[in-house]
């Protein structure tokens, strides 16, 4: 069995490489799930260059990103990827029903406040689903994508926080909260440099005028949006708005990616200071 499938496999591999790029994964590091990768390498050997097909790609994203975002993969995978191999063959080529991992796949608003480590699936999710609909870095101006292929130390890319710690700790934010997702974005060190520990309002204005950049109010605005940021609410350092605009813009990347509503929270705040939460 081996030496009869072992050539179809790597090449399942080549394409997982393939659709992960069109994805707007662009490292190892970005990677939610390995083991996500063996179903979908054994689904792409079997279904050749008819992957690449419109509603059969849209499929398999949508399935892709089920996967991640309800954090399905983690821990003992071996009956999922067993199950979602036949069913994902079974929905594709037959029109049979959606695969088990999309049916119960649910992502609560409410997770938002808990993804403070890059090591969680969703959290590599959200950043990547954020990048790849050409966020742009704050100093540079270009796509983030195209930074991340670049090895010049000014370049180099981190996830930050928008509005800096120290900012936050000396007006009684707690770390619980300045520390999760919603606070954080891949940017420049250039640009993180630049930040420090100042305000957004103070910030915002240093490297708009900077005589390397030189950016309008608007332009700098269309920057911000294209990471979830309402412009707005950062120029007037307003965190709570930052807060609840920022989520419900992510939230609606989220809908996208896996084609179904999120269980939404009434007052997002509420669980931003959560003085229990961990730290």
């Amino acid at each position: 069995s081996y030496e009869t499938y072992k050539e179809k496999l790597f090449d399942g591999y080549v394409k997982v490489a393939r659709f992960l790029r069109g994805e707007a994964f662009f490292t190892h590091y970005d990677l939610p799930y390995s083991s996500q990768l063996i179903p979908l390498a054994a689904l792409l050997a079997m279904l050749g260059e008819r992957w690449q097909e419109p509603i059969i790609k849209s499929k398999i994203s949508k399935w892709f990103w089920n996967g991640v975002l309800g954090e399905l993969y983690g821990g003992s995978s071996e009956t999922r990827i067993s199950l979602d191999i036949q069913e994902l063959m079974e929905w594709i080529l037959r029109n049979g029903d959606e695969p088990s991992t999309i049916r119960t796949a649910t992502f609560n608003a409410d997770r938002l406040n808990t993804l403070r480590s890059r090591n969680s699936a969703a959290y590599k999710g959200i950043s990547v689903l954020i990048q790849r609909e050409g966020a742009r870095d704050f100093f540079w101006k270009v796509k983030i994508q195209d930074l991340s292929e670049t090895d010049w130390e000014e370049n180099k890319l981190d996830i930050h926080h928008i509005f800096p710690k120290d900012w936050c700790a000396k007006r009684g934010i707690p770390a619980n909260s300045y520390n999760s997702i919603l606070n954080k974005t891949a940017i420049s060190y250039k640009a993180n440099r630049m930040i420090g520990n100042k305000s957004p309002s103070t910030y915002l204005e240093q490297i708009q005028k900077h005589e390397n950049v030189q950016l309008t109010d608007a332009e700098m605005d269309h920057i911000l949006e294209s990471h979830c940021i309402e412009p707005l609410a950062l120029r007037l350092d307003d965190y709570d708005e930052f807060l609840k605009s920022r989520a419900d813009l992510i939230i609606r990347k989220i809908e996208m990616a896996i084609g179904k509503s999120v269980v939404r929270i009434k007052e997002y705040q509420e669980s931003y200071f959560d003085p229990d939460e961990e730290n």
